[in-house]
């Protein structure tokens, strides 16, 4: 049962409304990386949890991102407030001013509506925390670049409460997910092929404008080792070409 107390869980103030930020900010209510989704994906997934601690993790979560799409309402709602009444507010963004008057709706910065494909939800929960993860990542790098686009004292600060919060979020779903005792990389419950789950190709070599190759020392952590990969642009000329046998020499060498 959700219960809706009258009250926002971080208080707003706008000193002087901005119409074109407000714009922006619809990104954060009805956008790929905004509160909505990140509300409807972990509610989603925590109705299909059968853990019953980590359900609760993620209809805590979920239920708190309702609370922040609240937050970031308000804060559309007083910076698009010249919109209603003024042309030249109006004017910034017509489809905000005509078609919502001025208010909120569920699309985003552009106008794009809203879509349930900007959720992800796999079924599995290791995979689904891992999602979480990237989810409030995105989120935090969102608030960050919307707060260096204002000087309004008030708003900057609603925006660092809900930027914290993505972090806070993340230290969560992270503790849930070493919590399962997986594996970093066991995924499923298929193992990988042996050999060939340790093979990295190196796909882009040369030298040119675009740079030159440029392996990391770091590549053969987590039991990797660089290796000619199997097939070339080259294959395309024909396997009776010298380029063809080359191609595969190198996978012989490879395997």
């Amino acid at each position: 049962m959700y219960h809706h107390v009258k009250k926002l869980m971080y208080n707003v103030n706008v000193g002087e409304p901005d119409v074109r930020f407000g714009t922006m900010l619809l990104e954060q209510f009805g956008g790929a990386n905004g509160e909505l989704a990140a509300a409807m994906q972990y509610t989603v997934q925590g109705w299909s949890c059968d853990d019953p601690e980590r359900r609760d993790l993620l209809m805590d979560i979920g239920t708190e991102e309702i609370s922040h799409l609240e937050v970031v309402g308000a804060l559309i709602r007083m910076h698009l407030k010249p919109m209603k009444k003024r042309l030249e507010g109006a004017e910034s963004d017509p489809l905000v001013a005509v078609t919502g008057g001025g208010g909120l709706n569920l699309y985003n910065s552009v106008g794009s509506a809203w879509t349930a494909d900007y959720l992800k939800i796999s079924g599995e929960l290791d995979v689904d925390l891992r999602n979480n993860i990237a989810a409030e990542a995105r989120a935090k790098i969102t608030y960050e670049r919307l707060m260096h686009l204002t000087d309004d004292p008030g708003t900057k600060d609603a925006l660092q409460f809900l930027m914290t919060r993505e972090i806070t979020h993340m230290k969560a779903f992270s503790a849930a997910l070493d919590s399962l005792g997986k594996d970093q990389f066991s995924i499923g419950k298929l193992p990988p092929t042996p050999g060939l789950v340790d093979e990295y190709y190196n796909d882009s070599t040369g030298e040119g404008e675009l740079g030159k190759d440029g392996l990391g020392s770091w590549i053969t952590q987590n039991g990797l080792h660089v290796v000619n990969p199997p097939f070339s642009f080259e294959d395309n000329r024909g396997p009776e070409s010298d380029a063809g046998k080359s191609a595969t020499h190198k996978v012989k060498k490879a395997s």
